[in-house]
């Protein structure tokens, strides 16, 4: 007999080795240490963490969560919540359309940091681990349980891990994520709703922390449950009924927008939203240079002075130098606008024939030329316009068909400050920038503008006339920052020079505008009102970084450059420009036979 050899098939693939995790840890003690400790983690949140009440929030009391602790709760609920989902237990799988570990992993870093900062917080300001109860020692190890049992769970390479899952998530559909079912159209309105009314209690918590440690924790837990929201999957679910219910998802935002001032009992949090709103036009007014016009502007803030002094010199200030001028508010918002548009038209005929570094060092000059301009023009300096650096002050309040905005008002039984009047102000002007910006984006010369911002050359080539498009984007953006302007002069009573520089410690100025357009995500009407709510609450909440802003921010757009360069809120065609297909795992390209496409470098 002749002994023979088996001898592999030509296609056999060698087994490949089961995935496994960081923690050596079978998969289903991993789930089950990652549901336990996210119940002992949100039952933690009941016992006393501390002894004395120095510590702000109340985390002295048992059987009851106060502060920061409630945080860690809402973070231990999400937790199981996402455990339950990975079992396949009926009613929940809609939490993972992914079918993927990653948003359990970030729903544990959430509940982690949340709990451990706030351990660390009362530690440090306490003086000494001596100053926790055993509620908060048991909190710790119970956030910490879910990170060892998530890190035991095998992260796949195919793109299902927390990074890659996001970055798919924005540009193509994964293959692991199933198309959504159809549903009734009633039924996609209702969950719009209900998220809709999510968002606006999520934000309102925010603008409602009282100190900073609990804005932190709020930041932690709020970044690392929308980041597992994202990686699940659902927000991909979310943007087909979005897709769908357009002008639906307008209308509830603008109404969660109105609502808002209703929530408040402070005119304090009102006067936040109003100057978020503020910010947030002139974001979105330099959004259209920026980022559909590609156009880098760094005096853009010089725009929003033009409006606001336009404003203080025509409605009726004492200390107007234009005397026995009283013009209605209508009347001196468009004044505000159409002198902003006219600098733009000024300052940009003759610089945009320039591109990149050399129009952005123009534009600054533009910016501090201005500044320096309405600081001399006091009567000594120069011609007497603008009082100089005592300014324009006692601006006085709109009264607008017998409503005083300066005069609290009862509404349905709820009172409406000052600033809560001028807040529904700034949403009607908002609903009139975003539909400007809207309808011009989506228009021919918006589709012009795209087109300079890609290569000019080219688009110059194609019969666009590409300094009356960039001029037009321009003198548009210049006119929407006009327009806020002239509300933020009768907000703030007065206006005086200062603000209107490149940089400083508070918004808004030419950098903390730029910052918001590029944070939030370029080119698109969410990410720029995004970047301005961050850009202002981060300094109105974090005292301690008041001085150290421009710092912080510096950090922050380095670290969003390197892993997130298109923005939060990202626009599609940015999200191709700035990553690779092979660093998205953007699935191989097959013939009609489902054979392997041929590749040049292959043929």
């Amino acid at each position: 007999m002749t002994e023979t050899t088996k001898t592999p098939a030509p296609d056999a693939v060698p087994a490949q080795p089961a995935p496994r995790g960081l923690v050596p840890l079978p998969a289903a003690a991993a789930r089950a240490l990652i549901l336990a400790g996210g119940i002992a983690t949100t039952a933690s949140a009941y016992l006393a963490w501390t002894w004395t009440a120095e510590f702000p929030g109340k985390l002295t009391i048992n059987g009851y969560p106060g502060g920061l602790q409630w945080l860690t709760f809402t973070a231990g609920i999400l937790t199981a919540l996402f455990a339950l989902a990975s079992y396949g237990i009926r009613g929940l799988g809609w939490l993972l359309p992914a079918r993927n570990n990653a948003p359990l992993v970030l729903t544990a870093l959430g509940g982690f940091a949340v709990t451990w900062f706030t351990v660390i917080a009362i530690s440090a300001k306490l003086g000494g681990v001596v100053n926790l109860e055993p509620g908060g020692w048991i909190a710790a190890i119970a956030s910490l349980l879910p990170v060892l049992g998530a890190f035991a769970l095998p992260q796949e390479r195919n793109g299902t891990d927390g990074t890659k899952a996001a970055l798919k998530a924005y540009i193509a559909k994964p293959d692991h994520i199933p198309a959504p079912q159809a549903t009734a159209p009633w039924v996609q309105r209702a969950v719009i709703t209900v998220v809709t009314i999510i968002g606006l209690g999520v934000f309102t918590y925010g603008i409602d922390t009282e100190y900073g440690e609990l804005f932190i924790g709020y930041l932690f837990v709020v970044t690392f449950a929308m980041w597992a929201v994202h990686t699940a999957g659902l927000m991909d679910r979310f943007s087909h009924l979005v897709a769908g219910n357009r002008s639906f998802t307008l209308a509830m935002g603008f109404a969660a927008a109105i609502a808002f001032p209703f929530t408040q009992t402070d005119d304090h949090y009102a006067n936040i939203g109003v100057n978020i709103l503020i910010f947030g036009t002139v974001a979105l007014g330099l959004n259209i240079v920026v980022g559909l016009a590609g156009l880098l502007d760094l005096g853009y803030v010089a725009f929003l002075g033009v409006g606001a002094y336009t404003a203080a010199l025509v409605s009726g200030s004492e200390f107007s130098t234009i005397s026995g001028v009283h013009l209605p508010f209508w009347a001196s918002a468009l004044a505000g606008a159409a002198a902003s548009l006219v600098f733009g038209v000024l300052i940009g005929a003759p610089t945009l024939r320039l591109r990149g570094d050399y129009l952005a060092i123009v534009t600054l000059g533009f910016g501090e030329i201005f500044r320096i301009a309405v600081n001399n023009m006091d009567g000594d300096s120069g011609p007497d316009v603008t009082n100089g650096p005592n300014g324009i002050p006692a601006i006085p309040d709109l009264n607008l068909f017998g409503f005083n905005f300066g005069q609290a008002h009862d509404i349905g039984g709820f009172t409406l400050g000052r600033f809560a009047n001028y807040y529904l102000l700034m949403v009607l002007i908002m609903a009139i920038v975003v539909l400007v910006y809207t309808r011009a984006a989506d228009s021919r010369i918006g589709r012009s503008w795209i087109a300079i911002r890609e290569d000019e050359t080219a688009a110059t080539a194609m019969g666009i006339n590409g300094f009356r498009v960039k001029l037009v984007a321009f003198a548009l953006g210049a006119a929407l920052a006009g327009l806020a302007g002239t509300v933020s002069a009768h907000v703030t009573y007065s206006v005086v020079p200062t603000p209107y520089q490149f940089a400083g410690s508070t918004p808004p100025n030419s950098a903390f505008l730029l910052a918001a357009v590029v944070l939030g995500g370029m080119g698109t009407v969410a990410g720029p009102l995004l970047g301005a709510a961050l850009l202002y609450l981060l300094p109105e909440k974090l005292v301690f970084l008041q001085d150290k802003s421009l710092l912080a921010f510096g950090v922050a757009l380095i670290l969003l450059m390197r892993f997130r360069p298109e923005g939060i809120i990202a626009n599609r065609r940015r999200q191709l420009e700035f990553h690779e297909t092979g660093q998205l795992d953007v699935p191989k390209q097959t013939t009609l036979t489902d054979e392997p496409a041929v590749t040049k470098a292959g043929a």
